[in-house]
């Protein structure tokens, strides 16, 4: 009689250990994964706060340089087609993220244009308005390239949670999937060439 209560109580033990601990792996990641989609949405913050300052930059240059309405047509185009691609931070996969990342990449090189064409303008670098929108815009550039950062080391910590004994036993019962790293464009591994 003893062996079997000993046996019985031994299991029970067994069982609320593993619970206690498969409880505790879960949330962690769960935690961690949250991490992730918190740090995704400030990510996403930045992207809209340098979109809402797009039309009044394009607004205040095309007062002075109407007749380069390619280059603001560009600019006015890019950000539409950026602000449609949107990305659910559950479902973040290498390709949607590439995906978002084309189409920032398109709103920054069409801004880079928009910005070295007022430098055939010097009223409009002299103007008031367009100084604080360029500053605004070069803060969110800023702003931007931290909440990235910030986006990597989170999901860097997630990654490593899901992939590490034991919890990638929870992680893939639980159907908790690596998340993919903003990089950066390619080509930018090399330096323009600058010509005198």
């Amino acid at each position: 009689m003893k062996t079997n209560s000993i046996i019985l109580i031994s299991v029970v033990a067994f069982i609320v250990i593993a619970f206690s601990w498969g409880m505790s792996g879960y949330n962690g990641l769960v935690s961690s994964q949250e991490s992730v989609n918190s740090q995704w949405a400030n990510v996403e913050s930045q992207y809209q706060r340098r979109s809402d300052l797009i039309p009044n930059l394009v607004s205040t240059v095309k007062g002075y340089a109407s007749h380069e309405s390619s280059t603001l047509e560009g600019v006015v185009a890019a950000r539409a087609k950026a602000t449609q691609v949107t990305i659910d931070p559950a479902n973040l996969t290498p390709e949607k993220l590439q995906e978002y990342q084309a189409a920032q990449g398109q709103v920054s090189s069409a801004l880079g244009k928009l910005l070295m064409i007022t430098e055939n303008y010097p009223d409009l670098k002299a103007n008031q308005n367009f100084l604080e929108l360029q500053a605004q815009l070069e803060g969110t550039e800023n702003r931007i390239s931290v909440e990235r950062t910030r986006f990597n080391e989170s999901a860097q910590l997630y990654n490593k949670s899901i992939r590490t004994f034991p919890n990638n036993i929870l992680a893939n019962i639980f159907g908790f999937d690596k998340k993919p790293y903003f990089e950066s464009q390619k080509g930018s591994e090399i330096a323009p060439a600058v010509q005198f």
